[in-house]
């Protein structure tokens, strides 16, 4: 392997690290419109969520937002909105729709004529407002409707409800229930408001948890989302009734008073849980009061808010080619695009969801065996699953965009009350016990629980041929904690009682399982006997799973290696007794080569994924620069079941695992899969996979790929290039541990490093190029 370090030093403007050089050359635009939802563009800021495109001379947009679940735990969107220009410079006129990554807008224009006119829309980072401005040369009248599909109580359809918690099994006559709209004078307003039984009810009671519901989070009741609509120069302007598609509407229009070149509409949106629903009323007007009280800064602080968010990194591939047709300079505009889509969350309460973010579509041009409303996602809306959502938020660490992890690890903090009452609740021992598709107040979801269950079964165990004694996924965001700490030295305080609550689990409860059928609770080495548990979903009633060997020594290692400030000297020595109860990896032999097992035992083989990887990615015990490299190569190239089940779709993995074991051009091949074009207008709507459009673990998993072929650590070396095939030039900005950014090119084979900081760091990088 060749080793070698060019270095030289940028500084511009007295600003170390200039911003993406080429983001412009990344905006998608159009120079016709759309013909349906499908065809939109991404737009969003804060927690909000926006489809906008263009259609029959209309502009239309899909309105999302984090955490808006309903009673059965779907997660609707908040309605659509449709303006009309008149006279319309659409209509036979030019048109141009662009997304502007720079600012975080889509601005639309038109000319027809004398007229020249734009629409830009965009969100408030830092407050629930949609804006949406109008400027044109001549004066024009603008019409805005809000339209709502959920404006009665309406019966769920067969299938309908794989966009619920109940998924494929619904009681008869489920009712998805109406939301509230009306002028209120000048403005329209709209809400859903959570009443009567919800799913939180019917799963307590199903899992057996009534005895202590009043001690659990409950994130359902009375939960309250919407907002209201309004413009300085718009009055009411009556109701109308459409369909779009399979959907009947209800549609309430604000028109111009009088016409004017510029004109602004809002949208302002609220969301809480309130005992009444004046208290939700008064939080709304807050909201609108706050946003009227900074309109004059807000979109400087929006803007300033996307120019730090591009600065914080970046990968730039082929920069100087910009040939769309070039499937490694897609793989690099396709990452920053994705890279959008996460940042419009990333001040959500909740995160974001694997199945579509905050921009699915009418579900029809996903499936056309789906006709619902533009509500649907298939797998549900309160519904989190591990597996897919760590995904979202690994990539998060090395584009240093650490302020966006916190919703996906708040998350798990909100609910870890809720497990350890599950461990109480069941078998009398602590510890946090969490499954791996849980609601979003932390049981495991009702259908996959299961319904129908054998007479006695452990009524703390999912009933489940894909889930049972999946448990050990939680790890995976303990170690996202942990990592945010070596990354940034945050202050991960919060998160320690759940990272400890994790592992007491699995001490706790495989002790347990041992007593229940023998004397002894460890085995003869003194180890913890991990039977039965689960590789993933794939290898079933497995015993001493690697997957989850690696994520327990992994955990337990790093909560060790943290300061005084997080662990103690007691607690110190309590973990260290529990690594040394944590079982070794096992290993197999298959035609001489020795390779990583699955597990030392299992019974039966159910899902695709290769857990036997997972010590390389995302346990990092083998990897670029560690010990027995050939081991973990080996598994990636010969095992029978790997090789099997090969494939790039979603949350697949292979493009991760090959950059960690070095092996640059299935790497390379791998990350042209899963991040060239998507083949639907917007680029990196990627999916449905195994999941849904826009598949957010499938550009997530493509992105930690990228990173991983860029960038790796083992210990304090920082490699570069470690899998990167050297006739693709790239300029990147990515974040290591210990406080780290790196910036650095690789231009006609030449390798050079522009950049690091801290910059006593520079003597722990090191180029590696094959």
């Amino acid at each position: 392997m060749k080793k070698f370090t060019l270095i030289f030093f940028v500084l511009w403007s007295g600003i170390l690290f200039a911003q993406i050089p080429d983001l412009e050359s990344y905006n998608i635009l159009w120079d016709l419109q759309s013909q349906n939802s499908s065809e939109s563009m991404p737009c969003g800021g804060g927690d909000i969520g926006l489809n906008v495109w263009a259609e029959n001379g209309d502009v239309l947009f899909y309105i999302a937002r984090s955490g808006t679940f309903d009673e059965n735990n779907g997660m609707p969107k908040l309605g659509r909105v449709r303006l009309k220009l008149s006279p319309n410079p659409f209509d036979n006129g030019t048109f141009k729709q662009e997304l502007d990554l720079q600012s975080g807008s889509v601005k639309i224009t038109g000319k027809k004529g004398d007229q020249s006119t734009e629409i830009e829309i965009w969100v408030d980072v830092f407050s629930p407002v949609i804006h949406v401005d109008v400027e044109s040369t001549q004066k024009i009248a603008v019409e805005a409707t809000y339209e709502n599909w959920r404006f009665e109580d309406r019966e769920l359809q067969k299938f309908e409800s794989f966009g619920n918690s109940y998924k494929w099994a619904p009681p008869k006559g489920l009712l998805i229930k109406k939301d509230e709209i009306s002028f209120k004078e000048n403005s329209v307003e709209f809400y859903h408001r959570n009443t009567g039984e919800s799913m939180f009810d019917v799963v307590v009671r199903q899992q057996q948890m009534e005895a202590v519901k009043d001690q659990m989070f409950d994130p359902l009741k009375n939960l309250t989302f919407g907002g209201k609509m309004a413009g300085e120069n718009f009055i009411a302007d009556g109701t109308s009734v459409g369909k779009n598609i399979d959907s009947e509407f209800k549609a309430w229009t604000l028109k111009s008073k009088t016409a004017a070149k510029k004109q602004s509409l809002e949208i302002y949106l609220h969301t809480g849980q309130y005992e009444n629903l004046s208290d939700w009323n008064a939080g709304l007007e807050s909201v609108i009061k706050n946003a009227s009280a900074k309109k004059k800064t807000a979109r400087s602080e929006t803007l300033n808010w996307w120019k730090e968010y591009w600065n914080r990194s970046f990968v730039s591939i082929q920069p100087e080619s910009k040939n769309e047709n070039l499937v490694e300079w897609q793989v690099g505009r396709n990452y920053q695009l994705f890279r959008f889509m996460l940042g419009c969350n990333a001040r959500g309460e909740y995160p974001t969801k694997f199945n579509g973010g905050l921009f699915t579509y009418d579900p029809q041009f996903v499936n056309p065996d789906r006709p619902f409303s533009p509500d649907f996602r298939n797998w549900g809306g309160g519904t989190f699953t591990a597996q897919n959502q760590r995904l979202v938020y690994f990539p998060m660490l090395k584009s240093g965009d650490f302020e966006l992890i916190k919703p996906q690890l708040d998350f798990y903090k909100r609910i870890l009350k809720n497990g350890e009452l599950r461990s109480q609740q069941y078998w009398g021992h602590a510890g946090a016990s969490f499954n791996e598709q849980i609601e979003n107040f932390g049981l495991p979801n009702p259908s996959e629980y299961g319904w129908k269950r054998p007479q006695g079964y452990d009524a703390g165990m999912t009933y489940n041929a894909w889930l049972e004694y999946q448990w050990d996924t939680s790890l995976e965001f303990c170690w996202m904690a942990i990592q945010l700490y070596q990354y940034n030295k945050s202050d991960i305080s919060e998160y320690i009682p759940l990272i400890e609550s994790c592992l007491t689990f699995f001490d706790e409860h495989y002790q347990y399982l041992a007593k229940s059928r023998g004397a002894k609770t460890l085995d003869e080495n003194g180890h913890l006997v991990l039977y039965p548990g689960s590789a993933c979903e794939t290898y079933k009633m497995a015993y001493n799973a690697s997957s989850t060997i690696a994520a327990l020594e992994t955990v337990t290692k790093a909560l060790l290696d943290l300061p005084e400030k997080y662990i103690d000297e007691t607690s110190k020595a309590k973990w260290t007794e529990f690594l040394n109860r944590v079982p070794p990896l096992s290993f197999r032999e298959i035609d001489g080569k020795t390779m990583i097992s699955p597990a030392k035992l299992w019974e039966r083989i159910n899902n695709t994924e290769v857990p036997q990887l997972y010590p390389v990615y995302p346990w990092g015990v083998y990897g670029v620069g560690k010990p027995d490299l050939e081991i973990a190569k080996n598994t990636y190239l010969f095992d029978p079941d790997v090789q099997r089940f090969k494939g790039h779709e979603s949350w697949k993995q292979y493009g991760i695992f090959a950059a960690r074991l070095g092996l640059t051009e299935e790497a390379k091949q791998q990350t042209i899969l899963k991040l060239q074009d998507s083949g639907r207008r917007f680029p990196a709507f990627w999916g449905p996979g195994f999941d849904w459009v826009p598949d957010h673990n499938w550009g997530g998993s493509g992105m930690i790929g990228v990173q991983e072929m860029l960038l790796q650590t083992n210990g304090d070396k920082i490699y570069l290039f470690p899998a990167w095939p050297k006739d693709w030039d790239v300029h990147f900005k990515l974040h290591a541990s210990g406080n780290t950014v790196v910036e650095a090119e690789l231009i006609n084979g030449e390798a050079k490093i522009i950049n690091v900081i801290p910059e006593e760091r520079l003597d722990d990088v090191e180029i590696l190029l094959k």
